[in-house]
This record gives structure tokens, C-alpha cells and sequence, in this order.
């Protein structure tokens, strides 16, 4: 597996509803998605959070990304877009769960 989880690891992250793998007939399909999440969790599990602490800190970035796409949209000013994208940046980082490529979320 492109994570290098157990096959048992994953049903419970699935069990937990952390993630929901597309299916075909017996076989779970994972996306380019799923195993950004799961590399993702597997981050967060090794940092010493528990399953609750996962759901929670991926409720959060969930939430944080779409302030400030609201936020980016609504705002014509560069400026403010860019002060947004720094700030949703340091408290995804602090998460543990930002991704910048290129300066980007």
C-alpha cells in the first residue's frame, strides 16, 4: 500500500468514518485523495493524537480551507488574499495537516 498501513489499520479508520473508499463489489478503491488523507492521519496518529484528535483536526482544516476561500473570493484586494492564505497556512501547519507547494494551500 502506497501508506505503508495495515489493511486492518485502514478499516478501522474507515469504521471511525475518517474516510469512505470508494468500492468494487469486495474491493476498496482508494483515490489520490484518500491516500493524501490517509498519509495525512497516519501524521497525525504518529504525532500522538487519538482517533477523536484526528476527526477533530480534519473537521478543522475542512473548515479553515473553506474560510478562506470565502475569504479569497470576496476579497479583490491581493493584499488581504495574501495575508489570508499566510494565516490559514501557519494554523494548518501548527495542524500538522497544511500541504504548500509553491506557496500554495
Amino acid at each position: 500500500m502506497l501508506t505503508g498501513l495495515h489493511p486492518q489499520t485502514l478499516r478501522k479508520y474507515e469504521r471511525a468514518g475518517l474516510l469512505t473508499p470508494a468500492r468494487r463489489k469486495m474491493l476498496r478503491m482508494y483515490s489520490d485523495e484518500d491516500i493524501a488523507r490517509l498519509k495525512m492521519i497516519k501524521h497525525l496518529v504518529n504525532e500522538g493524537l487519538n482517533l477523536a484528535g484526528v476527526e477533530m483536526a480534519l473537521k478543522l482544516r475542512a473548515k479553515l480551507l473553506a474560510v478562506k476561500k470565502d475569504l479569497c473570493s470576496a476579497s479583490s484586494d491581493k493584499e488581504t488574499e495574501r495575508k489570508v492564505e499566510n494565516l490559514v497556512g501557519e494554523i494548518l501547519d501548527l495542524l500538522g495537516t497544511g500541504k504548500r507547494k509553491g506557496g500554495k494551500l
